[in-house]
This record gives C-alpha cells, sequence and structure tokens, in this order.
C-alpha cells in the first residue's frame, strides 16, 4: 500500500456534485452555484432543496418543500419529555446528538437507506432539530418551550423559539445566510464520518449523529466558540493590538483565521463580514465589530503574506453573538445547517454505495512470543 497520508491530506476519498472548493482562489460553489450568490439572492430552504436534488427547485416545489418544513417541526411530547429529563448542566452539543439518536426510536422504520425515504427521515430531523435545542436551552433558563410558527421559516422559528418573540428582518437574514454558509463544505470531517457511516448501510439517524459527535471537536466546529472566547478577552479596540501580537509571538492560534483548505480570503466570510457590521450596528453591539475588524487589520499586515486570512467562523462569531445565542449554542447552531449538507452527501454516497474501508500502514513489531501472565 502507499504511504499513510497523515489526516488524509491529499487523499481524494469520494466524487461528489455537491461542493466545490478551490482554496487557492477562495471558491465554494454548492452545485455550481457561486457561495455569495447564495448567501445574497437565496434562503436556508432552498439550498436544502439544492444540496438533496442537485438543482435549484421551481417556485412551485419550493412552496411545497416550505410546507413539509412546517409540518415537520414541531416535535412530540415524548421527545420533550426527554429532553426534560436531561441533566440542565449538559453540554447543548451533547444534548442535540443523543437526541437526534433517540428521533430513531419513535420512527417505525428507522433503518431504510432508500433514498426517499432517507429524505423524508432527514427531513424532519433538520426541522425538529431547533426545537430540541431550543427546547433544551429555554428549559436550563427555566423559561417554558415556545413551540414553532408555521408562519417562519427555519432562521426565524429557531430565533422565534429561542427568545419567545419573532427577531428582526435583519437577525432573521443575518441566520438564514449563516446557515446558508455553513451547510456544506467537501469532505470535511464530520461530512466523511457520515458519509463512512451511510456507506455500512446504516440508517441517518445513526448517520447524522455521528456527524455531529465529529463536528463538536474545537478543530472543526468548535471552532466559532473559540472566537468569541478570544474577543471577550479584548477589553477595547484600543487593546487589540498588543493582545494579537502578544498571542503571535508566543506562537499561538488566533481563532478564527487560517485554513486547512483556503489559501486565499474564505468565500463565505466575505458577506457575512457585511452583515455582521450592520447586525452589530442594530443591536449596540458596533464595538464587538470593531474589535473584530482590528483583529483583521493587524493579522492581514502581520500574516496576510502567508494566506491565513479570516474564516467563516471569525464573523460568525460576532454574527451569533449578536441575534442573542449563548456561547455554546454557537457550534449547535453550525451543526443545524450542516445536517443539510450531510444529508445530501449520504443520499450521494448511497447512489453508487461502496463500502469505505481504508488501509492502515502497520508499523509495529512482528513475531512477538505471547508471555504467560505468571512470567510477565
Amino acid at each position: 500500500m502507499s504511504t499513510a497520508a497523515k489526516g488524509l491530506e491529499g487523499v481524494i476519498a469520494a466524487d461528489t456534485e455537491l461542493s466545490f472548493i478551490d482554496g487557492e482562489k477562495g471558491v465554494l460553489e454548492y452545485v455550481g452555484i457561486a457561495i455569495d450568490e447564495l448567501a445574497r439572492h437565496s434562503s436556508f430552504e432552498e439550498t436544502v432543496f439544492l444540496l438533496w436534488n442537485k438543482r435549484l427547485p421551481k417556485k412551485n416545489e419550493l412552496d411545497e418543500f416550505r410546507t413539509l418544513i412546517r409540518k415537520n417541526s414541531e416535535i412530540s411530547d415524548a421527545t420533550v419529555a426527554q429532553i426534560n429529563a436531561l441533566p440542565k448542566t449538559a453540554q447543548p452539543m451533547h444534548a442535540l446528538r443523543t437526541m437526534v439518536s433517540y428521533l430513531a426510536l419513535e420512527d417505525s422504520e428507522p433503518n431504510s437507506v432508500k433514498p426517499d425515504e432517507v429524505q423524508r427521515k432527514a427531513l424532519s430531523i433538520l426541522c425538529k432539530a431547533p426545537a430540541i435545542v431550543t427546547t433544551f436551552d429555554r428549559r436550563r433558563r427555566g423559561l417554558e418551550r415556545v413551540s414553532p410558527d408555521p408562519d417562519l421559516s427555519i432562521a426565524a422559528n429557531f430565533l422565534y423559539m429561542l427568545n419567545g418573540k419573532k427577531p428582526t428582518e435583519t437577525m432573521e437574514r443575518a441566520f438564514d445566510v449563516c446557515l446558508i454558509l455553513h451547510a456544506d463544505h467537501g469532505l470535511n470531517a464530520s461530512t466523511f464520518t457520515g458519509r463512512v457511516i451511510i456507506s455500512t448501510l446504516s440508517d441517518i439517524y445513526s448517520t447524522i449523529t455521528g456527524a455531529i459527535g465529529a463536528l463538536r471537536g474545537p478543530l472543526h466546529g468548535g471552532a466559532n466558540e473559540g472566537v468569541m472566547t478570544m474577543l471577550n478577552e479584548i477589553p477595547s479596540v484600543d487593546d487589540v493590538e498588543k493582545y494579537v501580537l502578544d498571542k503571535l509571538k508566543r506562537k499561538d492560534k488566533i481563532m478564527g483565521f487560517g485554513h486547512r483548505v483556503y489559501k486565499a480570503y474564505d468565500p463565505r466570510a466575505t458577506y457575512l463580514k457585511t452583515l455582521a457590521k450592520q447586525l452589530a450596528s442594530d443591536t449596540g453591539n458596533s464595538d464587538l465589530y470593531e474589535k473584530s475588524h482590528r483583529v483583521e487589520e493587524i493579522m492581514d499586515r502581520e500574516v496576510g503574506s502567508k494566506g491565513i486570512y479570516p474564516n467563516v467562523d471569525f464573523y460568525s462569531a460576532t454574527t451569533y453573538h449578536c441575534i442573542g445565542l449563548q456561547l455554546d449554542l454557537f457550534t449547535p447552531m453550525f451543526a443545524l445547517s450542516r445536517i443539510s449538507g450531510w444529508t445530501g452527501h449520504a443520499l450521494e454516497q448511497l447512489e453508487t454505495n461502496r463500502l469505505i474501508r481504508p488501509g492502515a500502514e502497520y508499523n509495529g513489531p512482528h513475531g512477538v512470543s505471547y508471555t504467560p501472565i505468571e512470567k510477565r
């Protein structure tokens, strides 16, 4: 076998028509459409349809899809009871992972991998995940749960169920854009995890549960929490330069900068930066945005020549804070969006499925004799 590639870097492990990335040029496309175009003109619901069907919907198809979303947005009394049984001290990502797994128990035929059944089940998971997260969060804050409003979009409904009031248009739009930007991103760690699981012909509940587990790690979906933690450590805009330079001198990582793939500006961050500025202004958080912008200026001056630029996590942290999310809800928001991409890849894997089973380069000893326990 070939020499092992650490982290599978440079290894092509799947064919896909879902997202194209050119890290050198800073390009990201979903089914051929530039991410900036989708962020400016599309909606999350339309983006989900695009990823699951590899084409944009016609108006009547999008209307029907939105109707299905509304019909699947509420969770059962039994699911609410299970959420209420979770410790209030549990981390939201652990709660979400557990409850997505639980949803399989309410499905009379959870194991089907027929494409139409997978899509139907995945739609139910996608629609119920916001209610799971908001029900858990409100319970731990001592608040009554808020049921979804059938007239609202996924983005608006989440904010409504979280805060108990309908969001402003700017808040809804900003969150909707975040959902679009996080929906898919090639064969990243969580997506690869999901494709491995579905390749065994396991079920979509297991697939998404496993992907959530991979996303939770701080080297993957947990990075946006690190950005907010960093910004909170900086007292004011005037303190940014010393903070950043001191961290660079110590060779500490500046959260939200650099990417395994991108050597140019992350295309997902371009429009999000503009939205974050507007949202910060609308919600009285301009100081937070100014700190973020100052960090970017200094990083560009110091390390921009090395291809280290802001990634999507950098300005999504400001956006999430401005719409009222607690820090430990940042990564669950990523998961709510990425369910769409994980499902798209699961459906694609099933089209021409072959069990994903890479080899490993053994570098241990050979011919070792077994030593009886009394002689060890």
